[in-house]
């Protein structure tokens, strides 16, 4: 047994993935595809996310009413575009 603790599975998950996207950009274009599709999700998923909460709210109140659905639109936008800045300060060469 070693006397050096384990580390815990988010952290090994996180070393994992962080060596796939380094080796992923030394791939060349694929390195590309992969790093553009992730900056894609990161953007558009809470974008969308904040689109679908945002129309479902809307819907529970009478007459015709946007305000949700707007608001958590440029919510979603605000936190996308904070990820791929993150993600790009954090992964960057």
């Amino acid at each position: 047994m070693s006397d050096q603790p384990s580390p815990d599975p988010m952290r090994r998950n996180a070393e994992r993935q962080l060596g796939r996207l380094t080796r992923a950009r030394q791939a060349g274009f694929l390195g590309l595809l992969v790093t553009g599709g992730t900056a894609g999700l990161l953007l558009c998923v809470p974008l969308v996310g904040g689109a679908y909460l945002g129309r479902w709210l809307d819907s529970l109140s009478a007459g015709y009413s946007v305000r949700w659905t707007v608001n958590l639109i440029l919510l979603g936008l605000a936190v996308g575009v904070g990820n791929v800045v993150w993600f790009f300060r954090s992964h960057g060469r």
